[in-house]
């Protein structure tokens, strides 16, 4: 019997695997990763894990004897170059060909990089993407260091909080007109700038960066687009990701802004699965693609259940978080097409929400040190109701209460 085989063992490979283990398949299961190391989480890489908190060991998404007794071989350090689907065969880098019964794509995404004439070879230029990332930043954030962060997202605003926390000077810089904002609403890019603002970060926005320069091949600095001159010694890019789809397109896949999967997370292939960041699925009448850990878990979990005979439509309320000094963000809800927006006051100091609307329905909500208002903003959008403007802005109102309104 041909194994089910999964390439990528990021967090969407590893649920995928469990998954279809948890259903009741016993067959043979090959995990297949790039990195030499177990699967692990990656939201705590620029987080506790840069900060010391968290050991290598509790990274791990799951610990070393559980693939053996699962009965999953996993193949770590190891690269797929070539897809076959007439055929059903992977081809590794070393030359070994594999065949499979059904085979799953989970091979996340790519961060972004600057090229090399404006500078993102230099040395001190780093990314935050993988555990070597992490483990070749970590003793670089020394106090007193001066760091520029390129890119106003939330990979780069929490690498400006963990680095003034260990005592560094923070610059960011982002070419939009505000931090956040391919992700938020005005009111939630506030209230991070301000927050940025008050720790000592300097955040510079609508400001593009020229070129990074350096000295002896190491980074000095960078010039702005104004003529402005940033002092540095270490830079911090975080200016998007992209899908991998590489191996599908060589495998004449559909793809667009990722791999195209339809409602069961089936490709232009019916063997081929897909499954996480590297995906483009349709949803309430739209194709996206969502950067989450908790999409990753859920459309993989779902993938799996797909590969056994499900039927039914993947439909999830997309949910994310983000940790910022003492801060935690909280998101519900998918926020693109929204109309309108309602600050609601929180009841404890720094706490508020932001609910995001289309018209007159709820479509997503950011909830800042306010875990009530997300987990009832969540509950409402999950079972596709809404709440009045004029209630979500009124701290007085209790939400909980348009849980079961007609």
């Amino acid at each position: 019997m041909d194994p089910i085989i999964v390439v990528g063992a990021g967090q969407a490979g590893v649920a995928l695997a469990a998954k279809l283990r948890a259903l009741g398949y016993d067959g043979p299961l090959l995990l297949i990763g790039q990195e030499p190391v177990l699967p692990y989480q990656r939201p705590p890489l620029s987080k506790k894990y840069i900060l010391g908190e968290l050991a290598l060991d509790r990274l791990l998404i799951r610990p070393p004897g559980w693939y053996e007794e699962q009965k999953i071989e996993c193949r770590l350090s190891t690269r797929v170059a070539h897809l076959d689907p007439a055929a059903k065969t992977v081809s590794l880098d070393d030359g070994t060909d594999l065949r499979y019964s059904k085979l799953a794509l989970a091979t996340g995404a790519s961060p972004l990089v600057l090229p090399a004439p404006i500078g993102g070879k230099l040395e001190g230029v780093l990314r935050i993407r993988s555990l070597a990332d992490a483990d070749r930043l970590a003793p670089l954030l020394q106090p007193g260091k001066k760091l520029l962060v390129i890119g106003g997202g939330y990979i780069g605003l929490e690498a400006a909080a963990v680095a003034r926390m260990k005592g560094l000077e923070v610059t960011l810089i982002e070419k939009a007109e505000r931090i956040l904002q391919r992700v938020a609403a005005p009111l939630t890019s506030d209230y991070f700038r301000a927050l940025h603002g008050r720790h000592g970060v300097s955040v510079r926005e609508a400001v593009t960066l020229e070129r990074l320069e350096g000295t002896e091949g190491r980074l000095t600095g960078a010039r702005l687009a104004d003529g402005t001159r940033i002092e540095a010694d270490l830079a911090i890019v975080g200016i998007g990701v992209l899908p991998d789809k590489g191996l599908a397109i060589r495998a004449d896949l559909d793809v667009d802004d990722g791999i195209i999967v339809d409602g069961q997370c089936r490709t232009s292939d019916p063997d081929i699965f897909a499954a996480g960041d590297c995906t483009s699925f349709p949803w309430r009448g739209e194709r996206i693609r969502l950067e989450s850990v908790g999409n990753a878990i859920e459309q993989a979990e779902h993938a799996a259940a797909c590969m056994l005979g499900e039927t039914k439509d993947y439909d999830p309320v997309p949910w994310f978080w983000s940790d910022q000094y003492d801060v935690k963000l909280q998101i519900a809800g998918f926020h693109r097409g929204y109309t309108d927006t309602v600050l609601r006051p929180g009841k404890r100091e720094q706490s508020q929400s932001v609910w995001y609307y289309r018209g007159e329905a709820l479509v997503a909500v950011d909830a800042m040190n306010d875990a009530l208002a997300y987990g009832i903003g969540k509950k409402v959008l999950e079972a596709r109701r809404s709440i009045p403007k004029a209630a979500a802005a009124d701290p007085a109102v209790e939400l909980k209460t348009w849980l079961t309104a007609s």
